[in-house]
């Protein structure tokens, strides 16, 4: 089943505004930690021959520092601004498909960002899948915590319609395979290209 395009959208997209978008060539991935934006978008950036980046990982080779450290010296305010300039940079470019942290959509100028220069892809997962795919992990900031769920839960109720906002594209990350997961949203987004 194909993602619904612009779900949850009230405003439609102008012919110019969508024209100035995919001129950049620029796709954007978004959606919760652990809904799949690096692991995925490395394969989709390989069968669109689109140049992938990490938002996560530009900052840290940018900085020298990890996004843990930068959270805990700067707190989430400073990272918030770091990763505002680093979007900005990226999103410069052309022809690059961009892993954007869980946390981007929070501030407007990232939203901003995010609908005037790229494709918006919404990998929507919820929070039990999330769960799983992070049970073991241990470098999120936001993550240190004893109540997971309740961490996520609130993060979802936050965010999501923040995803839902800005998304072009909203694809359900299921529990599928790395590689059909990819082409099944590369078809996806040829459908949201070739339509009338």
């Amino acid at each position: 089943m194909l993602p619904k395009f612009r779900a949850g959208c009230t405003q439609p997209l102008s012919k110019a505004h969508d024209a100035m978008k995919a001129a950049s060539g620029n796709i954007f991935l978004i959606g919760p930690m652990g809904s799949g934006k690096t692991t995925i978008g490395q394969r989709l950036a390989n069968l669109l021959g689109l140049h992938f980046l990490d938002c996560d990982h530009e900052l840290e080779a940018h900085t020298g520092a990890s996004v843990s450290l930068i959270f805990e010296i700067e707190g989430e305010q400073g990272f918030r601004e770091r990763e505002s300039r680093m979007l900005d940079e990226l999103s410069a470019r052309k022809g690059v498909l961009i892993a954007t942290g869980g946390g981007t959509v929070i501030r407007p100028e990232n939203r901003k960002i995010l609908r005037e220069r790229g494709l918006v892809v919404y990998l929507k997962t919820p929070v039990s899948q999330q769960i799983k795919r992070l049970r073991r992990d241990k470098s999120r900031p936001l993550l240190q915590t004893d109540d997971r769920k309740e961490k996520l839960l609130r993060l979802a109720a936050e965010r999501d319609p923040l995803y839902a906002s800005v998304a072009d594209i909203e694809f359900p990350a299921r529990n599928r395979s790395l590689d059909v997961a990819a082409e099944k949203l590369a078809e996806a987004i040829r459908e949201y290209g070739n339509r009338p």
